[in-house]
């Protein structure tokens, strides 16, 4: 009996192992961009197969984590990545270059702020029947600040949206240059996977 149970206990664990390395391997792509796209339902985007960058500009950046950022400076790093990427996209999504008038135009928005996230005692329990109040004052129990960034990308016709695509995912402090490249390509390519939109 024990010998059964010590094997059962033993393919238990295995198994947990075996889950927890999925988990560890496939995490860091698995949900490092979150992605969320809104569309002009009226639109009928077969008609796009040729676009271009909006005549006013590719982009713009926006930071609003210290009074010392630099959007000019972080634009100058951020913005190649962003033009390579979404070149090598575009063919996948069956649309070439314009030539003459695009069919659409794309602008991108880079937003980077820090916010906070934090946790208070009793926070998940139920309030009392009788009163409506939890049992206890709330106390912060843990606090956290976070960099979070935003890649927004805005399809346009004339001058009318008719596609955005937003990619949130939080900015670890310290990350070295090529974490940060990576971050951004995936950004892009998640964002342009789901152009055109599904009707």
């Amino acid at each position: 009996m024990a010998s059964c149970t010590g094997r059962r206990l033993h393919r238990l664990l295995t198994g947990a192992a075996i889950a927890i390395a999925i988990a560890i391997a496939v995490q860091p792509g698995a949900a490092a961009v979150k992605v969320r796209v809104e569309f002009d339902k009226t639109f009928d985007f077969s008609r796009a197969r040729t676009w271009s960058w909006n005549p006013n500009g590719a982009g713009q950046v926006m930071l609003a984590r210290t009074r010392d950022d630099d959007p000019e400076a972080f634009k100058r790093r951020a913005e190649p990545i962003i033009l390579d990427a979404v070149n090598m996209e575009m063919p996948r999504r069956g649309l070439t270059p314009a030539t003459g008038m695009p069919d659409v135009t794309l602008m991108y928005y880079v937003l980077v702020t820090v916010g906070a996230s934090s946790q208070t005692a009793g926070q998940f329990l139920p309030a009392t029947a009788a009163w409506g109040l939890p049992p206890f004052a709330a106390t912060t129990t843990s606090l956290s600040m976070i960099q979070q960034g935003s890649l927004v990308l805005d399809f346009s016709v004339n001058e009318r949206i008719v596609w955005r695509g937003i990619g949130e995912t939080e900015i670890k402090p310290g990350l070295d240059e090529s974490k940060r490249v990576a971050l951004i390509r995936e950004g892009v390519r998640e964002l342009l996977r789901r152009f055109p939109p599904k009707s």
